[in-house]
């Protein structure tokens, strides 16, 4: 039949007929703030997009200004002495949405987890989000650069930077959508916080803002792993007993 030949053409160049696989990468500057409402948008869409932010936690290409992702107690550009308040949380405010795939990752903690975030993203028929933890020269790693995974490993050992994933095709299973792959913090996020001079620093200039600062950012953290770990795990919020009056 005519066209016949036509088909076989098609037939013989299949493995060329992929699925289209879009990506949008950026870095926390656009993502948490003067890109936020595009972001917001694309993935309120709910089209089958891929989001990858490198989150340096500061303005890395323009000269090391703070963002909406630099942290409580950090030192940067308009932050001489440690950022006041704590970072945007933009996983937990994609995850609002309920039809967006959500992951926080560190290659250097856990190289196993970040090869899932990426192969469940690129196959979730809908918008997707993951948040990468990519240490820069502005944080002023004292083991310098070359040791940025193993920073990355010291953060998510330490609960600096925790690593989970959001599914919601699990929900469509009757699973839970949330799954927290870090441990609970190790205890060292002081020396954890030493080991970078956007810190250390600070205990120069302002000491008593530093140790205030300190303490504000490591309470944050624990809360934070609490609100994780009981959203990975529901059964563990009970209701108060209420209380008689005799």
């Amino acid at each position: 039949m005519e066209g016949d030949g036509l088909l076989e053409t098609i037939y013989d160049m299949s493995d060329l007929l992929v699925k289209k696989s879009v990506w949008a990468f950026g870095g926390d500057g656009w993502a948490y703030d003067i890109g936020f409402g595009g972001v917001d948008h694309v993935m309120a869409s709910g089209e089958d997009i891929n989001i990858l932010v490198l989150d340096t936690e500061v303005y890395s290409n323009t000269g090391g200004q703070s963002s909406k992702a630099t942290p409580t107690g950090a030192v940067a550009k308009f932050a001489a002495s440690g950022k006041k308040m704590g970072k945007k949380d933009m996983g937990r405010i994609a995850m609002t949405y309920g039809y967006v795939y959500v992951a926080s990752i560190a290659m250097g903690a856990n190289k196993q987890q970040t090869l899932k975030a990426f192969l469940e993203a690129e196959s979730y028929p809908g918008p997707s989000l993951i948040l990468c933890y990519a240490p820069c020269i502005n944080q002023g790693l004292k083991t310098g650069m070359g040791k940025s995974q193993a920073e990355e490993k010291r953060a998510v050992e330490s609960g600096y930077w925790p690593l989970y994933r959001y599914n919601p095709l699990l929900a469509k299973e009757g699973k839970n959508p949330f799954i927290l792959d870090s441990k609970a913090p190790d205890g060292a996020i002081q020396e954890f916080l030493r080991g970078e001079n956007r810190f250390a620093s600070l205990e120069k200039t302002f000491p008593d803002e530093s140790k205030r600062l300190r303490a504000k950012i490591e309470e944050e953290l624990n809360q934070r792993y609490d609100v994780l770990k009981i959203m990975a795990d529901p059964t563990m919020v009970c209701e108060k007993p209420m209380e008689t009056k005799e």
